[in-house]
Parts: structure tokens; sequence; C-alpha cells
């Protein structure tokens, strides 16, 4: 998995690549969250357009970055879910805790 951060408008998007399995990148994924929240950066999307797979490790490490930004005061959502990944969110009942858009754009737009 490849991390990105850009700005855009009033949002930090991080861009995603490659699959999501947790590992050696939760520590780097988790920090590049700390330092946005320290930054003030405070709504964050996370664009899944180049994700392929998610196993239970990377849906784990998700739910904790999501943790950490609800708890820095800040709001996180995601932007174009694969079929795959948005299924697995609804079978995991994880729709109730990620918002899911079908663009950065439209997640962006949500924090107005």
């Amino acid at each position: 998995m490849k991390i990105n951060i850009v700005e855009k408008y009033n949002a930090a998007i991080i861009e995603l690549k490659g699959d999501i399995t947790g590992g050696t990148k939760d520590a780097e994924f988790g920090e590049s969250i700390r330092k946005l929240l320290v930054d003030g950066k405070k709504n964050i999307v996370i664009d899944l357009k180049d994700t392929g797979f998610v196993n239970s490790s990377g849906l784990g490490m998700l739910i904790s970055v999501y943790t950490t930004v609800k708890n820095g005061g800040g709001e996180l959502k995601l932007a174009n879910a694969t079929e795959k990944i948005e299924s697995l969110l609804v079978i995991t009942k994880l729709t109730s805790v990620f918002t899911n858009y079908n663009s950065v754009d439209e997640a962006v737009k949500s924090f107005s």
C-alpha cells in the first residue's frame, strides 16, 4: 500500500494505492493521520479509488484511524470505495461508522 496526501479546499485527502492488509504500513498510516491532526487538519478523506483488496487487518487499520481522527476532534470520510470494499463494509455493518461518497469532491463538500 502506498500513501499520498494532498489538500483540497478544506480537507486532507489520503490517497491509498494497493491492497490494505495492515502490517508494516499501519504505523506509517497512523503517524500520517496524527500529523494531520496536530497540524490542524480535521477534515480527512480516504480515497480508495486505487485500492483493490482490504483484509481483516486492513479493516482494523481503517477503524483505528477513524478512532484516532474522532478522538482528535476531526471527521473522516471515505471516497470511491470499490464494490468489493463497499460490500465488506455492509457485511461487517461498518456502513454505520464510515460514510462513503462516490467521489472525493462529494466527500469534501460534505464537510461544509
